[in-house]
């Protein structure tokens, strides 16, 4: 699926966040838009997303709906920050 050769290619990785709802940790998929907290079902979004967001190839590589997927995630992502940032200015 991922371009030969693309110089961004995605390595997976593992991450582990804390959930803000309960503190619990969860892991994610670096190649996950989101993951669910297994203790209280909070759902936390991947704030690392790569090439997606600028690459023209992107949706070639990723695929339509991986890259649809992607790409609502970095706009949910860009809203929290902009709600979050609004917020502490008030």
């Amino acid at each position: 699926m991922i371009m030969e050769g693309c110089q961004g290619k995605p390595q997976t990785r593992v991450m582990e966040k804390i959930c803000p709802q309960c503190g619990h940790e969860i892991e994610i998929f670096t190649v996950d838009t989101q993951a669910v907290c297994e203790n209280c079902g909070f759902v936390i979004y991947n704030d690392t997303l790569t090439c997606v967001q600028w690459c023209k190839y992107a949706r070639k590589c990723f695929g339509d709906e991986a890259y649809e997927n992607l790409m609502k995630a970095a706009r949910h992502q860009k809203d929290l920050q902009k709600a979050r940032k609004e917020g502490n200015e008030a």
